[in-house]
This record gives C-alpha cells, structure tokens and sequence, in this order.
C-alpha cells in the first residue's frame, strides 16, 4: 500500500510538472509541431516511397506495406564526390553535403540533390546541386560555374536544364557534362530566361517558366523583359542574426523590379531552343497588351508546347498548343469569367496523355472537366454544391482530386476534405473515409499504372496529422506517422481545454463559420475577454476541422492564450474559400468593405454570448489580415478595444499589380473601389492600435505602413509600432520572432486583461 501511495504521489508530481502553462518560446521553435515523414516521395513502382533518413544522410527507399528499408538510394558518409570525368575532387566531402531536397532522375539511376540552399523570394532559391550517381555512389557538381536555380531533367534523363543570373543553361550527362549557355541577354533587372519575375512567382505561384518536349530535343520558355517595370528600393542595416558587416556605417540598398497597381508589367514572349543544330525561335503566342503567361509545360505531342495565357483583367484564360519548331499556335481552349479566373484553373494541367483536365467554377463551384487536346469537351466530371481544392492526376482510368465533397454525399462542407477519385463517366469513389480533412501526395501516374498506392494525411480539430498509405483503392495498408506522441501531450500534460466550432449568422444574412479555444477553467457565470484572430483574403479559408488552424498549427498558442483568461475565437468572413464562387467573389471591385463588416458582425455576435465582456475584445492579423483589421476597427461602429495589424496593406495602390488587379482591376478603372483602405478611412479608427512591420518586406512594403502612420500623426491620432531591421514579410531571424509575439501578446495583456 505504501509503495502504491509513492507511486501516486510520483505520478500527480509528474504530470503537474506538465500541466504548466505553454512557454511563449515553445511555441514560436516549434516544440509543438506535428512530426511528418521527412522528405517522403512516392517512387515510381507505386508500391515504395523514399525518404531521408533521420540522421539526415541517407536517402531511403522503403515498403508501403512493411515499411521496411528495402534499400539504400544514396549515402553521403559512403559516398565519393567527383567531377565530370569521375576524378575525386579535393577538398570537398560528400559527407559534409546537405540533402536539402532530392529529384529522381526519370529512369531511376541519378538522383539531383540540393546542397547549400539560398532561399531569394517565396517560391525562389539558389543552390548548389549534384548529381548522385546510384551505381557508382557519386556526387558530381552540375555545374562548377556557380549555383543554379530551378533544375530540372529532360524526360530522357540525359540532360539537366537550370537558370544561373537569368540566362537558361544545358547540362549534357552523357558528355561528361558538357554545359551549353541557351540564352545570353539575362541580366538582373532587365531580362529574365526560364524563371518567373517577382509578381508571376508570388501571385501565379510557381517558379520554373521552361520546360523540354516530350522527346527531349527542344527545349521552350517565357522571356520576361522587365526593363520597363519601375524599381522598388530597401534599406539594409548592418543588422543581426545574420549580422551585415558591409552595412556597418553605410547601409546598402537593394532594389528590385516590382509592379504595383495599374503600373507596367513585365513583357513576355515564349521561344524555343533546338538542342541538335542550336537554333533559337520566336514562337507567336497571341497575347493582349499588358497580358500574362503564367504556364508553359510539354504535351504528349513531341514538337507541341502547351501555353497558358491571361489577360491583364485576368478574366480571360486561353491555352494554346504551340509548335516549337514552326512557331504556329492553335487555340486549345478559352474560359471567361464576369469577375476573375482562378490561378487553380491552370495550375494542375497535365497534357502527358492525350487528354488534359482543368478546375473551372463555371457552374458556380470549381469542378473537374475533360477534355480532348483538340479542345473538345468530354464531359464534366464532378459536380453539386461542393469545391474540388486539388487535382493529382490520371492513372488512364481514374482522376484523383480533393474535395469538400462530404463522405461522398455531393454537398459541400468547407470546413473538411476528402480524397476520390472519378473515372470517365463519371462515377467517383470516395477513398478517405476518415471525417476531417485529408490531403494527398502521389507517385507520378504519367503514363498509367493501375494498383498503386499513395500516401494521405489525415487529422481534425483535435487530432494531429496521421501519415498512412492507401491503397487507389481506398483501403488503408499501413500508418507511417501517428503522432502519438504529440496528441498525448495535448490530451494529458498541457491543461487545456478542447475548441469548438462555431456557426451564426450575421444582420446581413451571411452564415459564417468560426473555431474558438476556451480556458481550460472556463466558467459560464464569468465575463472573458476575447482576442479575433482572421486573415480574411480572397479565397483564403483559417477555419477547418483539421489540426493546422491557428497561428502556430493545433491552435497551441490559441491555447496559450486561454491560460491567461482570454477566449479566442476566428471566423472566415464572406470573401474566403470552400463555399463556391458567389460567396467568394462577392468582395469583388470593393476588397475590405464586407470583410470587415464580417469581423465587426463576429465581434457582436461574441459580444452578446453571456461570458463574453463586448467592451474588451481585440482583433488581429497578418498581412491581409494586418490590412482587415485595421479596416474592422474603423468600420465605424466601434465594437474594438484594440488591434493589431502585422505587415498590413494599407492602400491597395501600394500592392503588385496581379494580385491586386485579379479583385480590384486597375486603380484607373476603380478609383472609389481603392478608396476603400485604411489610408482613407484611418480618421474612423476606434481603439487602440499597434502595426508591426519588417522593414525588408519585398511583399506588402514598409511604405504602407509609412503613408499610414504619417497621416494619423498629422491628424494627432496615437498608435504603437514595432518596426524590425532588414526583416521580410515573414519577420522572423534570431530572436525576432519571439520579440515579436512577446510585443503581440504584451500589448493585448495591457488593454484587454483585468
């Protein structure tokens, strides 16, 4: 009995030593965050995956259905680095090469591996890559004339193409890699070969605009002249973490090409390169004034291209095959729509087989449609009141995609998603049956292959992702992470309290869905103060039944915040995703007008529940998020304590043009429309606010937050701001991301806790 009081009296000590508050430190290092299968690909036989070991110096190829190590891919302590000729290079060790990340080549034999990453923009980097030979047990540099960006491999697997300063560059494998110079007019901020400019990385969301022919023998690409778009400049500091010595006395500047609204774009043609007899074309895409190409990629065709083009209004989307050799293109299809089109209508084509599937919202919700590559319509293959989010591809028989299609039922839930896939005519088949959201990586299906198996994540409100693999089927082999282990922590040791998902309807008829983390103490007889958190963007969705809602992912510093007394609650407002295209395009010419009305209604709503206190609720958000709520708190019925805008657009003028003219048009077509704006508007502003921004922000500029705190210190309204040194929009670096939610979290303390 006295051992078995010892043991009790052990056991409370213990899980009393857990159930403390969470340490703001844990939360922005991560100490929290779900584990995943590092560096996980489905291969190409559909029955193994590779990953990266976890000591991080292997690549290994395992068994879906055991999972174990069915061999070793690569080794960097067992491996030999040498040149092209294969003489062992010295100095340098493969042991000491980083596997940052890793590509197969098509026949399975080489493998391109990413050493010494430099990250440039969002989608950008700048590496220095090796080609491992499985064989042999090899790394050899691709190129030794400096680091490369975007590599990719012809479809024989016998040549390398990359971007270096520009200009597009040709690695020969078979002649021990012998590089060919493709283009000779890059040059920064001028010309760009093969790589998107700024706004097509950040707004069309890719970073690679070349791509071979099927057969290997042509290679195409976008030229982007930027030499007319105006230059955006920012100061750098000597700084810390990383410290800039150069800068110490004098700071540098740094300018870039980036257009803002109404301004000119880039001016883009496509051209092709014969890689036999080395000639170089202008091929003749039909293109408007000002318009966009924001994708090119290989048919199944061996001399076709497939050429994605937009208007400036980006209304009108058209996809043209284009003869590399000839030059002639041909109209494949056209979409239209009477506000805008999607980047998802192009982003997951796939023209390897003869026929090619695209995302339209033409009947009001984004669908799966077939058609043929002469352009004809096959038939619809989804449709009913739900939104495919992704398409994964063909397998010849099946289309595989995710919807919030629910369990099957052919109505839409926006706040979870499911994995099907629909042959022909059709017939869908639900393979996920797990409520919450599920999301899918497959092995590449090009050129059909039936019972594979692929990998799906799963998890809800409460539960963390769980890594399994299925079968095309839609049964489950096998879990590959569970995440036990981070689940118990959250069930037992942190004394928290689960979150809710919530519904109401605001004076003005729109149903809007919301999430909210209570104290783990909470009582009903007590009032509470409350901090909104929301992004509210166009498309965007930060309420979902799944584990990745919150800032920090499983809402861990939401549930910071509830031990200190606060209930926190997020709400997507009209304007967000998952709900079809009336709702989402309805803020369509007047961004910021019904989002953040949306917020204002959530702030009433909170407010009228018996244990909220309405004179003590804050908002706050990011970017988007930074801009809305400074719109919620001069929305003019003063339903805020306090806010605060991180990295906020303040006037819509100051943003990239794609972006911004995809819901705005041009600031000349809709000068009422952009008056709609913080910078407009700040004189409403009811409560107090911080802004907090990087002053190396290449996305919303500094200079938004500079125009905007001009004007309320020449009209005597007082505000807080926390600006930080040579940081982008993301603002984090050393210390930085801790200071910075200390600051958020200081300044919600003082003005909403008793």
């Amino acid at each position: 009995m006295k051992k078995f009081y010892a043991l009790a009296i052990a056991f409370f000590a213990f899980f009393s030593a857990f159930a403390q508050q969470i340490k703001l430190e844990d939360v922005v290092n991560y100490a929290y965050y779900a584990r995943s299968v590092r560096g996980l690909q489905p291969y190409a036989d559909g029955v193994s995956y590779t990953r990266i070991s976890d000591d991080g110096n292997q690549i290994l190829r395992c068994s879906y259905k055991s999972g174990e190590t069915l061999e070793v891919l690569a080794d960097r302590t067992a491996a030999r680095v040498v040149d092209a000729q294969g003489n062992t290079v010295s100095g340098v060790r493969a042991a000491d090469l980083p596997l940052s990340s890793y590509t197969f080549s098509p026949d399975g034999k080489a493998i391109l591996i990413a050493t010494d990453v430099e990250a440039i923009y969002r989608r950008s980097s700048r590496a220095r890559y090796y080609i491992y030979n499985i064989h042999n047990k090899t790394f050899t540099p691709l190129s030794k004339n400096g680091p490369q960006e975007v590599p990719r491999f012809s479809p024989d697997g016998t040549m390398v193409a990359f971007v270096r300063d520009g200009n597009l560059f040709l690695v020969k494998l078979l002649f021990n890699n012998a590089e060919t110079q493709v283009t000779q007019d890059g040059e920064f901020n001028h010309i760009i070969n093969g790589k998107p400019d700024w706004v097509y990385e950040e707004e069309f969301e890719y970073n690679c605009a070349y791509d071979f022919s099927s057969d290997s023998q042509l290679l195409a690409w976008v030229r982007f002249d930027e030499s007319q778009v105006k230059t955006f400049s920012m100061l750098y500091f000597k700084g810390a973490a990383p410290e800039m010595q150069d800068n110490a006395l004098y700071p540098s500047v740094y300018s870039y090409k980036y257009p803002k609204a109404g301004e000119v774009n880039s001016q883009v043609s496509v051209h092709s390169y014969d890689i036999k007899s080395r000639v170089t074309r202008t091929l003749n895409v039909p293109l408007e004034k000002d318009g966009y190409i924001p994708r090119i990629q290989r048919t199944c065709e061996k001399d076709q291209f497939a050429v994605v083009t937009l208007n400036r209004r980006q209304n009108q989307c058209d996809i043209y095959s284009v003869n590399a050799r000839s030059g002639v293109s041909k109209l494949m299809l056209r979409e239209t729509n009477d506000r805008y089109i999607e980047v998802s209508f192009y982003d997951h084509l796939d023209f390897s087989q003869r026929q090619f599937v695209v995302l339209s919202e033409r009947d009001g919700f984004r669908h799966l449609y077939l058609y043929n590559l002469d352009g004809s319509l096959v038939r619809q293959l989804t449709q009913g009141n739900y939104v495919v989010n992704d398409y994964y591809g063909t397998d010849g028989q099946y289309f595989f995609y995710a919807s919030t299609d629910e369990m099957g039922s052919g109505h839409g839930n926006p706040l979870e998603q499911y994995i099907y896939k629909v042959d022909a005519k059709g017939k869908k088949t639900l393979l996920t049956e797990r409520k919450g959201f599920n999301s899918a990586a497959f092995p590449d299906l090009e050129g059909g292959r039936g019972g594979f198996n692929f990998v799906n994540t799963w998890s809800d409100l409460t539960t963390p992702p769980v890594t399994a693999v299925y079968t095309s089927a839609g049964k489950q082999e096998r879990v590959l992470e569970d995440n036990a282990t981070l689940k118990e922590e959250y069930d037992k040791y942190l004394k928290i309290a689960k979150p809710e998902l919530f519904q109401f309807t605001t004076s003005e008829g729109a149903t809007l869905n919301g999430w909210m983390v209570k104290p783990a103490d909470f009582d009903a007889s007590r009032k509470y103060p409350v901090i909104m958190y929301q992004y509210s963007g166009p498309g965007d969705q930060q309420v979902h039944n799944s584990w990745n809602n919150g800032n920090a992912r499983g809402l861990i510093w939401e549930h910071r915040l509830a031990q200190k007394g606060y209930i926190v609650a997020c709400v997507d407002g009209r304007g967000t995703g998952g709900r079809g295209a009336d709702f989402q395009k309805c803020t369509y010419m007047t961004m910021g007008d019904k989002e953040s009305k949306d917020q204002v209604e959530t702030a009433l709503y909170l407010g009228s529940l018996p244990y909220v206190d309405k004179d003590r609720i804050g908002i706050w958000g990011w970017s988007f998020g930074g801009f809305n709520t400074i719109m919620s708190m001069s929305e003019g019925r003063g339903v805020f304590r306090c806010g605060v805008a991180v990295a906020p657009v303040t006037d819509w003028r100051f943003y990239d043009s794609a972006y911004t003219e995809r819901y705005m048009r041009t600031p000349q077509e809709n000068p009422d429309g952009y008056d709609i704006s913080p910078l407009h508007r700040f004189q409403k502003l009811h409560g107090d606010l911080l802004i907090c921004h990087g002053l190396a922000d290449d996305n919303v500029h500094y200079q938004n937050t500079a125009e905007l705190t001009e004007q309320m210190v020449q009209a005597g309204i007082q505000f807080e701001e926390q600006i930080y040194t040579n940081r982008n929009h993301g603002i984090y670096g050393g210390n930085t991301r801790l200071h910075l939610f200390r600051r958020i979290e200081g300044f919600f303390d003082r003005h909403l806790l008793p």
